[in-house]
């Protein structure tokens, strides 16, 4: 039984990587190859029991990891394959410059794949030394031709600033090479320090907030004025080219997570699978849930909650949620709504915590 909803997402984990960067903290492993077969398997298993018990039509599916465009392109869609999807529905792989070829996209564009997101992080050669990428500015130029030859006319650039000894002028070189490419939409993370990654046991390698926050202005001047909204405090798209998956997040919308370490929620519910790929497939093989651990937000708590997200995006927040507070310059009226300032998205934290 298929339900249909208005808005709902799929997220699928893919935990597998070639080289596993020293700033992140995602549950990937470089030495699980082996189970690549089992774990699509079991991917494909606990999807297919979810659509029997009234999993509803997917708007948005996104492929994460990892590096979903490490395993084979035929496994990948075949996953897909199992996802009851509405109409129109977007379809994201996230994928390494290194991984890509001409047959891989083919694949992916028949299985029903329609945008792709090339984790590029600097396009300078010794940032990308750096921050431990393997890719060129050659690979991720290759991929965004290979990208457009396989028919893919929405896809994102995924970028990272404020790594150990990158100059506002390299990343300015970055955004503008970035740029060259024409992409229709940008995504610029600062680089943050997660515990229990090698990069947080190098002070000396943390990133600065001020240059951070130098950096942050840049590309938002850089990528507006080529027409790139930004509508997300870190997203930049030209009009129509807005991840839908990632707004649904930020609406508070439901979603279901398949694979290890997966996160899901629904009507408030908000809980997430084990964290291994072998113990994924241990539970899912043995018909079990793989369910790690839940937590339910109250009716209070999920609006804070609510509003904390729409702060972050061109949407903003109803005025009446910052009445009375003194937050000149950080915020503006947007009709009836308050949306944050460049400056105030620079300082969102701090404003999300006068909300009401």
């Amino acid at each position: 039984m298929i339900r249909s909803d208005p808005e709902f997402g799929a997220y699928v984990h893919i935990p597998f990587c070639a080289k596993r960067c020293d700033y992140c903290a995602f549950a990937t492993w470089t030495d699980r190859g082996h189970l690549v077969d089992r774990y699509v398997e079991a991917l494909r298993t606990d999807i297919r029991r979810h659509v029997a018990s009234g999993l509803p039509e997917a708007t948005s599916v996104f492929f994460g990891g990892g590096t979903p465009s490490l395993i084979p392109a035929e496994q990948l869609v075949s996953v897909l394959a199992t996802i009851p999807m509405a109409a129109g529905a977007e379809v994201t792989v996230e994928c390494n410059p290194d991984t890509i070829t001409a047959e891989l996209l083919a694949t992916y564009r028949a299985g029903g794949v329609n945008r792709l997101s090339f984790g590029v992080q600097s396009m300078v050669p010794s940032v990308l030394v750096a921050l431990g990428r393997t890719h060129d500015r050659g690979n991720v130029e290759r991929s965004v031709r290979l990208a457009r030859e396989a028919g893919f006319d929405s896809f994102n650039l995924d970028l990272i600033y404020g790594g150990a000894g990158e100059t506002v002028a390299e990343w300015e070189q970055t955004v503008r090479a970035v740029l060259d490419l024409d992409p229709p939409h940008v995504s610029a993370y600062g680089l943050t320090v997660e515990a229990g990654t090698p990069l947080a046991s190098e002070p000396d390698r943390h990133p600065d907030d001020d240059d951070q926050a130098d950096k942050y202005e840049l590309v938002d001047e850089l990528l507006t004025a080529a027409g790139r909204v930004n509508y997300e405090i870190s997203n930049w798209a030209r009009p129509g080219h807005e991840c839908r998956h990632n707004l649904l997040y930020w609406r508070q919308g439901d979603y279901l997570g398949f694979g290890c370490a997966a996160h899901s929620h629904r009507d408030g519910r908000r809980f997430w699978n084990v964290r291994t790929p072998d113990r994924y497939i241990e539970l899912v093989e043995a018909g079990a849930s793989p369910e790690g651990a839940s937590e339910e937000l109250d009716a209070e708590e999920r609006r804070i909650e609510r509003l904390q997200l729409s702060l972050r995006t061109r949407e903003g927040v109803p005025a009446a949620a910052l009445a009375g507070e003194d937050l000149d310059g950080l915020v503006e009226p947007v009709g009836d709504r308050l949306v944050l300032t460049r400056s105030g998205r620079l300082l969102a934290n701090e404003v999300s915590i006068r909300l009401r």
